[in-house]
């Protein structure tokens, strides 16, 4: 994870081993370096948000499913793919109005991109995101997370993360393939 903002000059950085398993998420910090009010105010909440949300159950409230969305018909960008508007069917902060880019063959799931349908916070607004995804030991994966919100007093900031995995559902995962 790297989260900066410019107007402050400031920056920092964690690296974390998470984990799911038998569907509880944890994670551990392997290292952190740069601002501690970054760390702690951005990054630190955001794996702590996560875990808390995964083990009580409610991570479905994100899925990209027709409970939390309406989808447009598929229409073709100039690149060949398919891309499909989403409206989200409330206001959460884990549902993003916007698209999603699918392979040309519609099979494949490459990006999600748009704005939070919700703030997350009183200090944090119009937060831009863009989810990119990759099939990896046959399963649709995150393989990183680009943000840029406004953030009150702080001004434009932005939070890159990028997930690298070891195994999925058990089976190893080609770390080469990731890159």
């Amino acid at each position: 994870m790297h989260a900066w903002s410019d107007r402050f000059n400031q920056e920092a950085w964690l690296d974390a081993w998470t984990e799911l398993k038998g569907g509880r998420f944890e994670f551990q910090i392997v290292e952190e370096r740069g601002s501690d009010t970054i760390r702690s105010k951005v990054l630190h909440p955001i794996l702590e948000r996560e875990r808390d949300l995964i083990n009580s159950g409610d991570g479905n409230r994100a899925d990209l499913t027709a409970e939390n969305y309406d989808f447009s018909d598929a229409s073709m960008d100039a690149d060949g793919r398919k891309v499909v508007q989403m409206k989200p069917r409330r206001k959460d902060v884990l549902l993003v109005d916007g698209r999603m880019v699918l392979s040309s063959d519609g099979h494949d799931l490459l990006r999600v991109e748009g704005r939070l349908a919700k703030n997350p916070s009183f200090w944090t607004s119009l937060v831009n995101i863009v989810r990119r995804y990759a099939r990896l030991a046959g399963v649709r994966v995150p393989v990183a997370t680009e943000t840029t919100a406004k953030v009150k007093f702080a001004g434009t900031s932005q939070l890159r993360m990028s997930y690298e995995y070891e195994s999925i559902n058990g089976r190893p995962v080609n770390l080469s393939a990731q890159r």
